[in-house]
């Protein structure tokens, strides 16, 4: 009906009222006033929480006494309604806060993301095309999917997409890069591998690496764990990466470069590649220097062939360097200066940790007491290492020391033990890498504490080692321990191995602190730029954490890269860029059974993945894990909650030709001055499936009467067809 006037131009005290007014709902009802005012001249702000205009009525099939088609009755008011000059039009917008009086009102509108810009979307549809996320349609109450972009229904104005975003999914929150594990594995899902690893490199440049090191939070973290298992997204990274992997390698078109500056990347790890990656990318030229003959740093010599074949390192670290990366090998940096002497405008310090540490007690420095890190390298470059029927002692419990004891039974060890100062509960290392070690026949004496590495007449006879009762690294690095006393006893060996951490090697850095190094011999930065004390020069990975988890050296790279870019141009590199404020949709146990009893979440099993029999992992360093093959992947990654609903994978961002969508959109917030406020916000339809009455929600085919409505309309899931929910027919 019409407004009267007067109920709008409320006067204020010096008679001059706000010449605006807002209407808070875009239904029938809202569109009515919100034309009557503007045909008046009234500025009319039109505020609709959801992506388009229409309300309860678009969803209608007939209206209620007539008997006229609802879409023919709203559709002139859609079209006057987006086309009225004087009606600004707020979808995805909600009014959070009204202030002031009558006449002169502020009014707080919260205007939520829908990452698609209205004024350059053509409604194609393209992005929904190519969109793997598939939800239940609200708009057609369930009776039917959509995709996660999508139009909220066909005659919606305005005419265009929107994506819903729930948050982050707990997956990619875990992860220090950011992994995009929600994308990639509905993109396997769909069979669609050449997209999955493009997903997954928009944050990794290591898929396949990382498919099978890596320690994984994502699935610690995982929604699933509250039904069964959490989603086994390692294994199907790595699925992915061998599927594409399988077909022969092209090369990515080098990138043009278009800046002058070079920068100097000290170490050809996954943290210095992944840097060099972001700023070739960005088109500055990039020089990678590697002492070593190889590149992939730890990953390539520090990883055994049977966990981590070298194929896969070098498929990975030649796209990087095919994208234009110089790398040198075999180049040790031995001073800074040269570096800059060379023409550098920057430096980015990313050695890893290749320096093996040994106890501090007697007999340590014995010549056949090894440390981790050379062993290893040692095998990984070809180098004769015979410790055939020899009897080995690994002293640590993380993966390199279960690395150094699968290692020496491959190489025809007589026995192997491992001992370490965690309790078996506590051993650090993965713990499918202990079962299959015990598996191959290593010994494991947990809650060990090491005094001596004995000797007699110069030939190495084992440890010294007392039994612990507590030990506990404090935040320091310092250990706190307890031993049991009198419970000295004595460990076989004649050959001991170190693998109790690395550290970096830092001697090309001067002694004059130009670039600080701290009390734990890593280099010293600003935790938010990566800068070091000298100007120009900055720090990741390894050389400023010590040892830590693949993941987080591509993390760090990612990062170091960002603040690099800054200082070539001149930025300011402490400026943090605007967060997104998404929320991590963390599910509840109550929200699962819930989903559970409605029937959208079936319990299932994890996929398992084939092994070699221990007999045969014994003899060679083929690789242990197999791998899935196509089934067993599609039906584990089938398994997905899709927690975040949009899961950023940017398929509709490679498909939109128009350029429109734009996943960093944040929302906003308006104030805006209205001298009235007028109410039509509708009503929310009661679901009936709360309360279950004639079987609803549990038979298919007992309908709601909304749900009656959309099966009728033409625009409806069925193209107006009365048939069964449950066939279609």
């Amino acid at each position: 009906m019409m407004i009267p006037l007067a109920s709008v131009t409320v006067p204020s005290a010096d008679g001059k009222p706000t010449g605006a007014v807002m209407v808070v709902g875009g239904g029938i009802a809202g569109m009515q006033a919100s034309l009557d005012l503007a045909d008046a001249g009234f500025k009319v702000y039109l505020v609709e929480k959801k992506p388009a205009i229409g309300g309860n009525m678009a969803a209608l099939d007939k209206t209620f006494p007539t008997n006229d088609c609802a879409m023919c009755t709203i559709s002139p008011r859609l079209v006057s309604t987006a086309a009225h000059n004087n009606i600004e039009v707020l979808t995805d917008s909600e009014l959070v806060k009204l202030e002031g009086e009558a006449g002169h009102f502020t009014a707080v509108v919260q205007c939520h993301p829908r990452y698609i810009d209205v004024d350059k979307c053509t409604a194609c549809g393209d992005c929904a095309t190519v969109c793997p996320i598939a939800v239940d349609d609200q708009f057609n109450d369930g009776l039917n999917q959509r995709k996660a972009a999508y139009k909220l229904y066909p005659q919606a104005v305005p005419n265009a997409y929107a994506i819903e975003k729930k948050g982050i999914a707990p997956c990619r929150d875990a992860c220090p890069a950011g992994q995009r594990a929600q994308g990639y594995i509905a993109m396997i899902r769909d069979g669609r591998y050449e997209e999955a690893l493009r997903v997954i490199k928009e944050d990794n440049p290591f898929p396949g690496i990382c498919g099978r090191i890596c320690n994984h939070r994502c699935e610690t973290a995982c929604n699933r764990n509250l039904v069964d298992d959490p989603i086994a997204i390692a294994a199907l990274k790595r699925f992915a990466a061998d599927q594409v992997y399988a077909k022969p390698y092209v090369p990515p078109e080098p990138v043009k470069r278009s800046h002058e500056e070079r920068v100097a990347v000290i170490g050809a790890g996954p943290c210095g590649l992944t840097a060099a990656k972001d700023l070739v990318l960005a088109g500055y030229g990039v020089t990678v220097f590697e002492a070593l003959p190889v590149a992939g740093g730890m990953l390539r010599v520090g990883v055994p062939e049977y966990r981590l074949p070298t194929h896969i390192v070098n498929r990975e670290v030649q796209e990087i360097v095919d994208l234009g990366v110089e790398l040198r090998l075999n180049t040790r940096v031995e001073r800074l200066d040269a570096l800059f002497d060379e023409g550098f405008a920057s430096v980015l310090i990313a050695v890893g940790a290749h320096k093996g540490k040994r106890l501090p007690i007697p007999g340590a420095d014995h010549k056949e007491a090894w440390t981790a890190v050379h062993f290893l390298r040692d095998i990984r470059l070809g180098e004769e290492v015979n410790i055939k029927g020899r009897r080995v002692l690994v002293l640590g419990g993380g993966n390199v020391a279960l690395d150094c004891a699968r290692t020496a039974v491959r190489l025809g060890a007589a026995k192997v033990d491992l001992a370490c100062l965690e309790s078996r509960a506590a051993i650090p290392g993965d713990e499918q890498e202990i079962i299959e070690a015990e598996e191959e026949g290593v010994t494991l004496y947990p809650s060990r504490s090491f005094t001596q590495v004995g000797h007699n007449n110069g030939t190495l006879t084992g440890v010294e080692a007392v039994d612990v009762s507590f030990m506990q690294f404090e935040a320091d690095g310092s250990l706190t321990l307890e031993t049991v006393p009198d419970s000295e006893h004595f460990l076989p060996a004649d050959l001991v191995i170190f693998a109790i951490g690395q550290g970096a090697g830092l001697a090309f850095i001067p002694e004059d602190h130009s670039v600080g190094v701290t009390r734990q011999r890593t280099v010293a930065v600003n935790p938010n730029t990566f800068a070091t004390s000298r100007q120009g020069v900055f720090a990741a990975g390894d050389a400023t954490t010590g040892t830590a988890f693949v993941i987080e050296a591509v993390a760090s790279g990612h990062k170091a890269a960002g603040n690099i870019l800054k200082y070539l141009r001149g930025e300011n590199m402490e400026s943090r860029n605007h967060d997104r404020e998404l929320p991590v949709v963390k599910m509840s146990p109550t929200q699962v059974n819930a989903r559970i009893g409605r029937g959208e979440i079936a319990p299932q099993p994890r996929v398992g993945m084939a092994a070699l029999e221990a007999t045969a992992r014994r003899q060679s360093f083929h690789e242990v894990s197999l791998g899935y093959n196509e089934q067993e992947a599609r039906a584990e990654a089938a398994r997905c909650l899709q927690c975040g609903v949009c899961s950023e994978c940017l398929a509709c961002v490679y498909e939109c030709k128009a350029g429109a969508i734009n996943h960093d959109e944040v929302a906003r917030t308006e104030r805006l001055d209205v001298g009235a406020v007028i109410l039509a916000s509708g009503f929310e339809p009661y679901d009936a499936r709360l309360s279950g009455e004639y079987g609803l929600g549990r038979f298919p085919d007992v309908a709601t009467s909304l749900q009656f409505e959309r099966i009728l309309s033409p625009s409806g899931p069925y193209s107006g067809h009365l048939v069964r929910p449950s066939d279609s027919h």
